[in-house]
């Protein structure tokens, strides 16, 4: 009965959170409460006993949204990442498309023959998962996940030609800041 409950609880999370993201008004409280509604289905899947998957889920949201943070704080600030705006863009044309797309999915559930479940479930489940994902390539890809991060990073590096250490001097006191281009936050 606790586990239905909790279920029924994540499910509304999930959908409410979800549906926040485009209801808030800012950048910022749009990426946090998308966490929000992964993490609860990240919890949704881990009571279905997907373990692996579901914590792969919340470990992914949580660093996707730490690194937004960092990159919102870093290129932004964190005043224009609260800035009212719109996470929609072109509301008519956008409802019409979701109408049509849960419509059609919809359909699919309802409409299509589903085959007869044969045989059952592999003993571990996380392997066979694993092997159905990634096959032989599991270290490849592996492989491939460091190698995007340090490229990310080093794409930072390389796009901000000017650090806080430059302005600011070795030791970061520097006052004021010695800026080419005056304005911003301390204008």
């Amino acid at each position: 009965m606790l586990l239905h409950v909790a279920f029924w609880v994540l499910a509304v999370v999930a959908v409410l959170a979800g549906a926040a993201a485009f209801m808030v008004d800012s950048m910022a409280r749009a990426s946090y409460s998308l966490a929000v509604s992964f993490v609860a289905v990240g919890l949704l899947v881990l009571l279905l006993r997907q373990h692996y998957v579901g914590v792969v889920t919340i470990l992914m949201m949580v660093m996707e949204m730490a690194v937004m943070a960092v990159y919102m704080v870093m290129f932004m600030g964190m005043n224009p990442a609260l800035m009212p705006m719109s996470m929609v863009h072109d509301n008519r044309h956008a409802l019409a498309v979701s109408i049509g797309v849960f419509v059609l999915l919809a359909a699919g559930v309802l409409l299509v023959p589903w085959p007869a479940r044969r045989g059952g479930p592999p003993a571990d489940v996380t392997a066979a998962l694993g092997d159905g994902l990634m096959g032989p390539k599991m270290l490849v890809m592996s492989a491939v996940g460091g190698v995007m991060a340090v490229t990310v990073v080093a794409g930072v590096v390389l796009a901000a030609h000017r650090t806080r250490y430059d302005r600011f001097g070795d030791d970061l006191r520097r006052r004021p800041a010695d800026d080419p281009q005056p304005g911003g936050v301390g204008r």
